[in-house]
């Protein structure tokens, strides 16, 4: 069965045709800069040559037409038909507390959707556009919905509850509702299979770090706990978001700065984290050539990052009663191996221990970095959230058919 899948951005629509049958990747790639000037269409071939198509793309429905074009071209296309696309795969950012798994897409779910874009205004709408695109492109063809909340829609109350008025949460849904869901799902799961052992028995803390971050604590294969909360801004400090924060800084600042919402939002999702601290950016590549030529600010920046890393699985060992498993992925977790020697020497007090030349030269791959004599074991798990939702379309159409 071959699966397309697409996630949908405000301004970008990402994609990945993959055989289920054979477990092959067929093409992927993605759109950039929609509605923009200068958009384009890049898209890696089955042989890995990469080829960027240019052009006015004005919105999503003409991206999904970009996309299904260049599958389909006799040139550079992966298939010779459309008809050869038996399901579509779409990440959904949010499913508030409507979905706790994926679900095929009916009017009803895309309902449902709609109904939270009032606490996702950023990630739904594209999502839906994505959604429109197929059912107006490829009408016959199944739909299945992946949602980066479902995974965590196990959390305890007391732990996704905030300290504010319950009626607040009764009338607007305010709660935490945790992110990288399918990622965090995928890199679990896989990581149990890597090392042998039974995921419905297991005590693990999955660390999805990059330039968006956050840190999950699962037990016996479900999520009771996890960093990002009604938004992603929540937890760890990221490339560009601030992380955890005082609100009585945002108040402040928007009194002293006289700056509105959307402003002040701004602020904090797009001018803080790594590329407020150092000033100049938020890949941790630059950050670490800076630090490397001694520059301060990259410095403290770097170490704001690690040392929240640090504190949030350390919090999440306490809320776990201990861990049989630490999962590194996303950009820095899967490749950044200061960041992880870091963040495992601070968690040395319980026996954790890592081979520290091994951990240098492992980069992108999975591996087994903890010693024998480690009380925890310690792996890299690259994750890969594009077959995650192409697996939850495939079991979802089967049953359909």
């Amino acid at each position: 069965m071959k699966i397309l899948v697409l996630n949908c951005g405000s301004s970008s629509v990402k994609y990945k045709l993959l055989d289920m049958t054979s477990n092959e990747e067929l093409g992927s790639g993605g759109v950039e800069k929609i509605g923009m000037k200068g958009s384009f269409l890049k898209h890696i071939r089955r042989d890995g040559q990469k080829v960027i198509l240019k052009g006015e793309i004005l919105e999503h429905q003409l991206a999904v037409e970009y996309i299904l074009g260049i599958l389909t071209s006799e040139k550079h296309g992966a298939i010779n038909s459309l008809e050869e696309i038996n399901a579509v795969g779409h990440r959904v950012v949010h499913g508030g507390e409507k979905f706790n798994s994926s679900v095929l897409i009916t009017e009803e779910v895309i309902q449902k959707i709609v109904e939270c874009i009032d606490i996702a205004p950023l990630h739904n709408p594209p999502n839906l556009a994505g959604i429109y695109a197929i059912s107006e492109l490829l009408p016959n063809v199944p739909q299945v919905a992946v949602f980066d909340t479902a995974f965590h829609q196990t959390m305890p109350d007391y732990a996704y509850m905030y300290g504010i008025p319950y009626s607040l949460y009764t009338k607007y849904g305010i709660r935490r509702y945790g992110f990288h869901g399918t990622s965090h799902r995928y890199v679990s799961h896989r990581a149990c299979e890597f090392l042998g052992l039974d995921y419905n028995k297991t005590k693990m803390i999955t660390a999805h770090i990059g330039n968006g971050a956050s840190v999950t604590a699962i037990e016996n294969g479900k999520s009771v706990d996890t960093s990002m909360g009604f938004t992603p801004i929540e937890g760890l400090m990221m490339g560009t978001r601030s992380g955890d924060v005082d609100l009585g800084v945002v108040t402040f600042l928007m009194e002293k700065e006289m700056i509105g919402a959307a402003s002040v939002s701004t602020l904090f999702n797009k001018h803080s984290g790594v590329l407020g601290v150092s000033g100049f950016s938020s890949d941790m590549r630059d950050i670490e050539n800076a630090i490397a030529e001694g520059n301060e600010r990259a410095k403290l920046a770097l170490d704001m990052y690690e040392y929240r890393i640090k504190k949030y699985i350390g919090s999440y060992i306490a809320a776990l009663n201990g861990i049989d498993v630490l999962v590194f992925t996303g950009g820095v977790g899967e490749n950044q191996t200061g960041t992880r020697r870091k963040v495992c020497e601070g968690l040395g007090f319980m026996g954790l221990k890592i081979d520290i030349e091994l951990n240098a030269k492992s980069r992108g791959k999975e591996v087994l970095l903890s010693t024998p004599d480690s009380t925890v074991k310690v792996v890299v798990i690259p994750t890969d959230e594009e077959f995650m939702i192409a697996s939850d379309t495939l079991e979802i159409v089967k049953m359909t058919l």
